[in-house]
C-alpha cells in the first residue's frame, strides 16, 4: 500500500487530534506560552560569507534550507516516526519533525504553504530577542524593573528595615513612580541585591495570588486546596483535579488584568480539566475580554533578572 501522504501541522493542531480521538483528559492542565527567561534570536549568523549570502533566519542546528516567500529559511529537521510533518517555530528558529519516508520536496512544499504563518512568528521571535536584551537588569542603586505593570526603581538604603515599597509621592521625591527601597550598604554586590529584591517579589506574589484566588473562587464555585510558586520556563501556572494550583511567580512583574487572567485560567480547571468551549465559556464568566489579555500575555517579556 502506498504510504499515506502526510498532513503539515503545527504545534496545536496535534492537541486538537488528540480531542478528536477522545483521547482520556489528563489530571492536570497548563497554561503554556513563551515564558523563557532568556532566548536565543531567530536569526544566527554565519561567519562565512557576506550578509547577502547568509539565510534571513537561521536554527543553530539548520541542516536544509528554504525559500520562503522570497525570504531564505535554514531549519533544523529531524526524521522521526510520526505520520505527518510537523514544525514549531521556537526561539532558536524553525524546527520541523518528519516521518522518515517523506521527501525533503514534499517538506518544502509543506512549508511554503504556510509560509506567512512562518515567517510572521520567526519575525516575532526575533523582535521579541531583542526586547528581552534590553530588559536585562543592572543590578546597582537606581535599577528599574517592572513591577505589576509599573517601572519600580531600586534604591539601595541602609537605613531601611529590610526591603519597603514606598508607593506614592513624598516631598522630598514628587514623581509617583514606586520605589524600592532595601536595606544593604551601598558597596553591596550585585547578587546580593538580585536575591534581595527576588525574595520580595515572590513575597508580593504570593500574596497577590492568594488575594485572587480568593476573589474568584467562590465566583467561580471551587475551591483551592493548596497553592504553590511556581519558577518555571515553560509555564504560566498549572492545576491538578485535587484542586492544587500553581503559579509563577514571576506573574508579579505584568499587570493585574494579566495576573487575573492566569488566576482564573487555573481555576477554571478546577471545572473542566480541558480547553473547551465549556472551559473558556468559564474563564469568560469572570474575564470578559479574554482574548485580549491572552494577546498582551503572549507581548508580554520577562525581566532578565540575571
Amino acid at each position: 500500500m502506498a504510504p499515506r501522504r502526510p498532513r503539515a501541522e503545527a504545534g496545536p493542531a496535534a492537541v486538537a487530534a488528540d480531542a478528536a480521538a477522545g483521547r482520556a483528559q489528563p489530571t492536570q492542565r497548563s497554561l503554556f506560552d513563551e515564558v523563557s527567561d532568556a532566548a536565543m534570536p531567530a536569526s544566527t549568523p554565519s561567519a562565512a560569507g557576506p550578509a547577502a549570502d547568509r539565510p534571513r533566519f537561521s536554527h543553530p542546528d539548520a541542516v536544509h534550507e528554504v525559500a520562503l516567500s522570497g525570504v531564505r529559511v535554514a531549519f533544523a529537521l529531524r526524521r522521526a516516526r510520526r505520520r505527518s510533518i510537523g514544525f514549531v517555530v521556537a526561539p532558536q528558529g524553525l524546527a520541523v519533525s518528519a516521518p522518515r519516508w517523506v521527501p525533503l520536496t514534499e517538506i518544502e512544499a509543506a512549508l511554503r504553504a504556510r509560509a506567512d504563518w512562518i515567517l510572521r512568528k520567526l519575525a516575532e521571535q526575533e523582535a521579541r530577542a531583542r526586547r528581552l536584551i534590553q530588559a536585562r537588569v543592572d543590578w546597582r542603586d537606581g535599577a528599574t524593573l517592572p513591577f505589576l505593570g509599573q517601572t519600580l526603581r531600586i534604591v539601595i538604603d541602609p537605613a531601611s528595615p529590610g526591603a519597603v515599597l514606598h508607593a506614592h509621592a513624598s516631598p522630598s521625591c514628587p514623581s509617583a513612580e514606586p520605589r524600592l527601597h532595601v536595606s544593604l550598604p551601598q558597596a553591596a554586590e550585585p547578587a546580593q541585591l538580585r536575591d534581595l529584591v527576588q525574595s520580595w517579589l515572590q513575597r508580593q506574589a504570593r500574596r497577590i495570588f492568594e488575594e485572587r484566588c480568593a476573589h474568584f473562587a467562590p465566583r467561580l464555585g471551587v475551591r483551592v486546596r493548596r497553592l504553590a510558586l511556581s519558577s518555571a520556563t515553560t509555564r504560566w501556572g498549572s492545576a491538578s483535579a485535587d484542586g492544587s494550583i500553581r503559579l509563577n511567580w514571576r506573574l508579579v512583574h505584568f499587570g493585574m488584568p494579566v495576573i487575573d487572567y492566569v488566576v482564573a485560567h487555573e481555576l477554571a480547571h478546577l471545572r473542566e480539566m480541558n480547553h473547551s468551549p465549556a472551559f473558556w465559556d468559564v474563564v469568560r464568566s469572570v474575564v470578559p475580554d479574554v482574548e485580549g489579555v491572552r494577546e498582551r500575555l503572549r507581548e508580554q517579556v520577562l525581566p532578565d533578572l540575571g
